[in-house]
């Protein structure tokens, strides 16, 4: 007789698929009742099992952290209950500063811990990257330069006792990390499209991996676009996080650090206290969700 219900983990997500590992190990490929399509990998779930290795989510377990990706029509959930974000840059193909620093917000906006590892750190373009990377480091972030090919030790002690995800634009070695770390995995790679100066996409669904007992590792697709449009204009300049001491503090309540007269935030930025390219950043954030 099948069972009625049973607990489980989303470990992979494909469209309106999951597959969704039980405790014994076992996986399980799982829809959703009706249209909804709303899990994510990192999910935990309630499953009625509907034959030997299929079944259908009935319910989810509430989430520690959401992490969104999104596009010009519409926010989907990618991954959820993750402790880390580690932001997959590389000096070739060159990284966007403004998708770093959606990341940055997102993970501020969720509580989650942040790690910026610089991949092929063996490239001779590293050194110039780093500096960019500076201003990140300034403000307490941790930045790790790795060459996966060579050696992803590294990366090990940051992933331990964690739930992590890699998160950046495709063409960053999100996959060479994964295969240094879980050979077994073997997931595709794919050689980095030097016309365009963008990677292709290999990772065609979020997927997590057990790196040990306590440590998992969730690789998502290349993300082009990170989800912001959930957050509020006040968990927006919260999630700057060198513009915490300022807030509050501007001529007019409502504030908005654009162009209004004796704002905090913009006295700082001419003070040396505030980058202006963070400030110009937040400025197109907040055009976008408003």
């Amino acid at each position: 007789m099948i069972a009625s219900t049973q607990t489980g983990l989303v470990i992979a997500a494909f469209g309106k698929r999951y597959d969704v590992e039980l405790a014994d190990g076992r996986q399980i490929g799982c829809v959703t009742r009706g249209k909804k399509s709303d899990l994510a990998c990192g999910d935990c779930v309630e499953i009625k099992l509907t034959a030997a290795n299929e079944g259908v989510v009935e319910s989810i377990m509430p989430r520690s952290s959401l992490l969104y990706r999104s596009n010009a029509f519409r926010s989907k959930f990618f991954a959820a209950n993750v402790t880390q974000i580690v932001i997959v840059l590389a000096a070739v193909p060159s990284f966007y500063e403004d998708l770093l620093n959606r990341c940055l917000i997102a993970a501020e906006a969720a509580g989650i811990r942040v790690l910026i590892l610089l991949n092929k750190s063996d490239l001779p373009e590293t050194a110039a990257a780093l500096q960019q990377l500076q201003l990140y480091r300034s403000l307490g972030y941790a930045v790790q330069p790795l060459s996966a090919k060579q050696d992803a030790a590294p990366l090990r002690h940051w992933l331990q006792g964690q739930t992590s995800v890699l998160v950046g634009q495709s063409g960053m070695g999100k996959s060479t990390l994964v295969n240094a770390l879980l050979p077994d995995a073997a997931v595709r790679t794919q050689e980095i499209s030097a016309v365009l100066d963008s990677g292709k996409h290999t990772t065609t669904a979020a997927r997590l991996y057990h790196l040990d007992a306590d440590s998992h590792l969730i690789d998502s697709p290349g993300v082009q676009e990170f989800g912001l449009y959930h957050l509020s204009v006040e968990q927006m300049e919260h999630a700057f996080i060198e513009f915490r001491p300022y807030l509050g503090k501007c001529r007019f309540n409502n504030c908005r650090h654009v162009r209004e007269p004796d704002c905090a935030i913009m006295n700082a930025v001419q003070d040396g206290k505030i980058s202006e390219i963070r400030l110009q950043s937040y400025k197109k954030l907040l055009s976008e969700i408003s």
